[in-house]
């Protein structure tokens, strides 16, 4: 009877666990700062700030990187958030850039790590910011799929910057 009782709420008590924004706490008061180069050859710049707004229930992500086709003009690029949706207790984000574009999509987390999923077209993207200290996370953009890069568009490090804004 002890076994049935333990293996009944086992499960309950795992999907019963309240998913929280607590996992972009050392993302947040900080710039961050990443270079690359895209699949395609382009330049991958960016600099990207994270606050808490409405009492810390949502996560405000203010991106600066290229504002132009020919990457030559810097500027604001997009606005995020990240919110809990109760309703569904998961992670999910709005992102909105400078060219008219809205992605949205769903998040989760693996200890530090945080991978956002998405879709682009035709394709289920996911960018994954693995936690490596406090102050770096390596970043992919690919196509995660079982638990495995089955292409990656983009490997890069974002880091704390060191510059005041």
């Amino acid at each position: 009877m002890k076994t049935v009782l333990i293996c009944w709420l086992i499960p309950v008590w795992v999907f019963s666990q309240k998913v929280s924004l607590d996992v972009f706490e050392n993302l947040v008061n900080k710039t961050w700062v990443a270079e690359g180069t895209w699949g395609d050859g382009s330049n991958f710049k960016q600099e990207l700030i994270f606050s808490y707004d409405l009492n810390g229930t949502i996560i405000t992500a203010d991106s600066y990187g290229f504002v132009d086709k020919d990457q030559k003009e810097w500027g604001k690029r997009a606005h995020g958030v990240r919110q809990v949706d109760v309703a569904s207790n998961t992670l999910v984000f709005w992102e909105f850039d400078v060219f008219g574009n809205m992605t949205t999509g769903t998040m989760y987390s693996k200890g530090k790590d945080i991978y956002y999923q998405y879709r682009y077209g035709e394709v289920l993207l996911t960018d994954m910011w693995k936690y490596v200290n406090d102050a770096t996370y390596s970043f992919i953009v690919g196509e995660l799929i079982d638990g495995e890069w089955k292409k990656k568009y983009l490997e890069t490090t974002f880091t704390v910057s060191t510059q005041e804004k």
